[in-house]
C-alpha cells in the first residue's frame, strides 16, 4: 500500500506552463487518494505547486529541507510537517525512508540526482519501491534515449533500465504506482 510518495521536481516553474499544471494535478490527485507527499520543503517553483495543491485539498505534506536551503529556497512554513536536516545526504535518506513510492516531475540537477540515487538503491535491492518518471510534454525524451543508449553500450543492464517506470501523464503515473504496489505488496 502506498501511504506516502516522494516527489522530486524543480524549484522553478520551468519554461512551459504544462509543468506547473502537472504539479498541481499531481498534488490534488495524491490528496484525493489519501497519499501523503514527501518533498524537498521549498515554497518555490514546482515544489510549491505540488505542496500547495495537495494542502488545498486537505492532503498531508511533509517537507524535508537541509539547513543551508532554508533561507535560500524559502522553506514552506505551512506544511503538515517540516523537517530541517543538517545536510543534503540526511535529507535524501529521510525522504527515502518516509516514502513508499517516488514520482519525478520536470527538474534539473537536484531532481536528476535524487532520481538516480533512488534508482541505484533499487538496483542494489535496498528498496522495492516504484520510481516513476512523469514525462510531461516529452520533457525527459532525450534522457530516456540516453539511458537506452547506455543499455546498448553495455553500461546499464536491461533489467536495471526497466526499474525506471515512465508515464506521460499524472493519471498514468498513479496507475503505474498502484499496479506496482499490487504486484509487489
Amino acid at each position: 500500500m502506498i501511504r506516502n510518495a516522494a516527489i522530486f521536481c524543480a524549484s522553478s516553474n520551468g519554461a512551459s506552463p504544462l509543468y506547473r499544471e502537472a504539479a498541481v494535478e499531481l498534488g490534488r490527485a495524491l490528496a484525493a487518494q489519501n497519499i501523503g507527499i514527501i518533498y524537498g520543503g521549498a515554497n518555490v517553483g514546482l515544489m510549491q505547486a505540488v505542496a500547495e495543491s495537495s494542502l488545498e485539498q486537505g492532503g498531508r505534506v511533509v517537507g524535508v529541507i537541509p539547513e543551508v536551503l532554508v533561507d535560500l529556497e524559502v522553506a514552506h512554513r505551512g506544511l503538515t510537517e517540516l523537517h530541517i536536516t543538517t545536510n543534503m545526504h540526511t535529507r535524501k535518506a529521510m525522504m527515502g525512508e518516509l516514502a513508499d513510492a517516488f514520482l519525478i516531475l520536470p527538474g534539473g540537477f537536484g531532481t536528476l540526482e535524487e532520481m538516480f540515487e533512488v534508482l541505484t538503491w533499487q538496483a542494489l535491492r535496498l528498496h522495492q519501491k516504484p520510481v516513476v518518471l512523469i514525462n510531461i510534454n516529452g520533457f525527459y525524451d532525450k534522457l530516456l534515449a540516453f539511458l537506452d543508449h547506455c543499455v546498448e553500450e553495455g553500461v546499464i543492464k536491461p533489467r536495471v533500465r526497466e526499474l525506471l517506470l515512465v508515464a506521460n501523464t499524472v493519471e498514468d503515473a498513479l496507475t503505474q504506482v498502484g499496479s506496482f504496489a499490487s504486484l509487489n505488496g
